[in-house]
């Protein structure tokens, strides 16, 4: 195709039988793309593939039959890029930094979708984000296997450490050491100490671990993912999230040394109390979450069920392995589940695979995810008012960073 007054540079980048409502991801210039048709069989747009709240590609959401809907946390763009919905807040107008960032010129002819790129342009350029390989990370603790699975090779920032069975390591680092039966490295003098909340609040409850997990994605990420509430509806209509609300009241974090906490009263779906099929209670029931979040990616979540009386209780660690995988182990400690406050095995058992339901559906996600890290410069992404968990995250891994260059 030809250039056009001398100064655009069309170039063909799909089959126009390729691009459909189903949103299609394309590179020019090692520039991230997305094409689609927002209207059955109606011009072909394109956007920069990310979503400018958390980065997550626009080549996974969905096409509304107005606009494009984020697969994360179900913000809402028109055909022109505007942010028409933002889920988790309260109704209002979105902010102006919610548009998408809305691509070169496009045109179609002779079968093909064309794309200027005389108009392609990189962007304010972000800060690099907080990746598994952060050297800061050599002065923290780490998860770095279950017990049961000693003698073990794990890898952990991008190096293997040989653990036996009585934790001794090799490269020989700063200590070694078992808690709540997961193994912990740190490589030098950690900054943080690992938490004692579990320890005691939770002396009497059931454990159990889930089967460790893979993800694409870095710890920070993971971490991010688990102390965020909006997404719920979205990710997890699937398993709880279909009877959880879309706006997220406002809550408050607390800080505390190297970490924070949010106590959080929530509405949410109980059909697996024993009460409701009783008569006793309604469906609807009352709710306390507890996160609480150390530096780097220690976390904890307290569900407390107010009317029904039962207690969840996950701790869940990461172990930031390479740059492009993360480690997950979550253990559950339960407590009142059906009535019972010791619950019997076959209870566990399906709480368990409950919870690997619910991580199945957040690694679904991470997949369609590229973002090499987390990014820590709060104006490299949108935060709303949903996002003060998050918010606190980015800012203790920045203070995380900056304490231990200055030691």
């Amino acid at each position: 195709m030809p250039q056009t007054g001398g100064v655009s540079e069309w170039l063909a980048v799909a089959r126009s039988a390729e691009v459909t409502a189903r949103p299609t991801a394309i590179t020019v210039d090692d520039l991230p793309f997305v094409l689609v048709r927002v209207a059955p069989g109606g011009a072909v747009t394109a956007f920069a593939d990310r979503c400018p709240h958390r980065l997550v590609p626009l080549s996974a959401a969905t096409v509304t039959g107005t606009g494009l809907r984020c697969a994360y946390h179900g913000w809402e763009f028109d055909a022109a890029g505007a942010c028409t919905t933002i889920p988790s807040n309260p109704v209002g107008a979105a902010p102006p930094r919610a548009d998408l960032t809305r691509g070169p010129a496009v045109r179609e002819r002779d079968g093909h979708v064309w794309l200027d790129r005389a108009e392609l342009s990189p962007g304010v350029p972000a800060e690099p984000p907080f990746t598994n390989l952060d050297p800061s990370l050599r002065r923290a603790w780490h998860p770095v296997g279950l017990r049961a699975e000693l003698p073990f090779t794990a890898e952990l920032l991008g190096e293997a450490w040989t653990v036996s069975a009585d934790l001794a390591a090799d490269p020989v680092p700063y200590g070694v050491v078992e808690r709540w039966g997961l193994v912990w490295l740190a490589p030098d003098e950690p900054l943080v100490e690992l938490f004692d909340d579990p320890d005691v609040e939770d002396a009497g409850y059931v454990g159990a671990w889930l089967p460790p997990a893979r993800t694409n994605v870095s710890a920070g990420i993971v971490a991010d993912n688990f102390l965020d509430v909006a997404h719920f509806p979205f990710v997890h209509a699937g398993t709880f999230g279909a009877g959880e609300e879309k706006v997220v009241p406002a809550y408050e974090t607390t800080s505390e040394p190297h970490g924070c906490r949010s106590v959080q009263e929530q509405w949410f779906d109980n059909p697996e109390d024993p009460g409701v099929a009783a008569g006793v209670r309604d469906v609807r029931q009352r709710r306390r979450a507890t996160y609480v979040y150390r530096a780097p990616f220690q976390l904890l979540l307290r569900l407390e069920e107010l009317d029904a009386g039962a207690v969840k209780t996950i701790l869940f660690f990461s172990q930031p392995e390479s740059l492009t995988s993360t480690r997950i182990y979550t253990k559950m400690l339960l407590h009142g589940i059906d009535g019972v406050p010791r619950p019997p095995a076959d209870v566990v058992a399906r709480e368990v695979a409950f919870e690997e339901a619910v991580l199945a559906e957040d690694l679904a996600l991470q997949r369609t995810m590229t973002m090499p890290g987390l990014a820590l410069r709060l104006r490299d992404e949108l935060h709303v008012r949903a996002d003060r968990l998050g918010v606190a995250l980015r800012r203790e891994l920045r203070t995380f960073k900056e304490q231990v260059a200055a030691r």
